[in-house]
């Protein structure tokens, strides 16, 4: 199986590990991520202006790369995620935004929108699949009490990301369940942890992270698993005057019960 592969700003710098451990499990199991030659960065924050083109166009250079491919678009970032997903769906349904941004950058070829864009859970999911990927554990994670932390970004809005439920998600759950360990639900992680205040309202920032690490403590959860570097970030420096959980990267996770960590 073959994928183009955006990787984003943030994988070559502060989350390194989350790149390195999905690309040595991709090889176990059979997946080609091919990085695009000529990615930008996406911006990180979705435009919420109705008239704001300029922003748009480093994502939808990647995804009319990727479908000039014939391949789907896959990345680990859930920032990155959010943008392109919400970008791409611009392009099939704002005639405004796709004329103008055409018209722009002027490609071989009119883009619609036609990419498919992909999480990695939702090709180990979907294209894997969670009993496939379980008959590939080497390490199980028994015994281990992990607590899902999805925050917004991938849930919502739910009817672009069509990612899971954005109420009662299950995925990341099942996916731990499939690695041998024991996913722990709790109130508070679909929650956001206030990533993008963290440098102007920091204290609006620590209260909401506080509350989400409160959350899961208090179901008995032992450490925590996110796709997002920034949640990540929050979760471990911003968690105002609580203790403080392990968190790491889904993909260490994939890593360390395929035996390749």
């Amino acid at each position: 199986m073959k994928y183009s592969y955006y990787p984003g700003c943030t994988l070559k710098t502060k989350a390194q590990q989350l790149e390195k451990f999905a690309l040595d499990s991709a090889k176990v199991l059979g997946i080609e991520l091919q990085e695009q030659n000529e990615w930008q960065c996406c911006g990180a924050v979705y435009p919420l202006a109705t008239d704001e083109i300029a922003t748009k166009l480093p994502a939808v250079r990647s995804l009319a790369a990727a479908h000039a491919k014939g391949e789907k678009l896959v990345t680990l970032c859930s920032a990155c995620h959010h943008v392109l997903k919400r970008v791409n769906d611009d392009m099939k349904t704002n005639e405004n935004v796709r004329k103008k941004v055409n018209n722009y950058l002027e490609l071989p070829f009119f883009y619609s929108g036609e990419s498919e864009v992909l999480n990695f859970l939702e090709v180990l999911r979907d294209e894997i699949g969670f009993d496939k990927l379980a008959e590939k554990v080497k390490n199980p994670l028994t015994g281990r009490k992990i607590g899902a932390y999805y925050g917004c970004l991938l849930l919502r809005p739910s009817t672009v990301m069509n990612f899971d439920d954005p109420e009662n998600p299950s995925i990341i759950e099942d996916f731990i369940k499939a690695l041998g360990g024991t996913p722990v639900k709790y109130p508070y992680r679909t929650e956001c942890c206030g990533g993008y205040l963290a440098v102007d309202k920091k204290e609006i920032a620590q209260e909401m992270t506080a509350n989400i690490i409160q959350s899961a403590a208090k179901y008995e959860v032992e450490e925590l698993v996110t796709a997002c570097p920034l949640c990540k970030y929050n979760l471990e420096e911003n968690g105002r005057g609580v203790k403080k959980l392990s968190v790491t990267y889904f993909t260490e996770l994939l890593a360390e019960a395929l035996g390749i960590k």
